[in-house]
């Protein structure tokens, strides 16, 4: 085996150790059940989901809103998620009053008590991400978090906060985004309201 196939071998490994970890981890497991619960009160309720996170952790929002928005596996009315990055928005937001600031100008024009705030930081340490947990904690949101086992101060942040088993960002991003799949699914189960495609 060459050492770029021993690259590629070695990765897959430290990912499907990661995901073994998780998988095996009650507490892990408890709390991903315990997002998927807070999302459906919060759907049920009338509430919506507001989603932050910086660069790849932008796009997993993105991903989020969207397998809420259109769908996860089901057909189902569409549930209320908006990902904050639009580009428009954070430039405006970053030039007029900073970037640590693009996440929490949002939340508090966009969040309402009722509605969740799902906070991604890989490290735990996004100044923006934090700023916006502290304005939804104010407004009155329910506040979750995902993110590695360097994110003390993204957790002390939140109600809820999921931790992937890993310092190595690539391998976090995998498990929340599974745990983010998983609690998608529930919430669409629990929610489920068949409808025609395309109502």
């Amino acid at each position: 085996m060459t050492e770029r196939e021993d690259a590629v071998a070695a990765y897959f490994s430290r990912s499907v150790e990661a995901l073994g970890k998780a998988a095996a981890d009650r507490d892990l497991l408890a709390t991903t059940r315990a997002i998927a619960d807070a999302v459906t009160g919060a759907l049920r309720g009338g509430g919506k989901v507001l989603i932050a996170g910086n660069g790849g952790s932008a796009a997993d929002a993105q991903h989020i809103a969207t397998e809420l928005l259109s769908r996860f596996a089901r057909e189902r009315r569409s549930l209320p998620a908006i990902a904050l990055t639009d580009p428009v928005v954070l430039t405006a937001i970053g030039n007029d009053y900073g970037f640590a600031h693009v996440f929490e100008r949002q939340v508090r024009g966009l969040g309402r008590r009722g509605d969740v705030l799902l906070a991604i930081s890989t490290s735990g340490r996004s100044p923006n991400v934090l700023a916006a947990l502290e304005a939804a904690r104010e407004v009155g949101l329910m506040t979750i978090g995902l993110t590695g086992t360097q994110g003390t101060a993204l957790r002390a942040l939140c109600d809820l906060c999921l931790v992937a088993p890993s310092d190595e960002t690539a391998v976090i991003q995998q498990i929340y985004m599974t745990a983010a799949h998983a609690v998608c699914a529930v919430v669409e189960r629990d929610l489920a309201e068949p409808v025609s495609p395309g109502a």
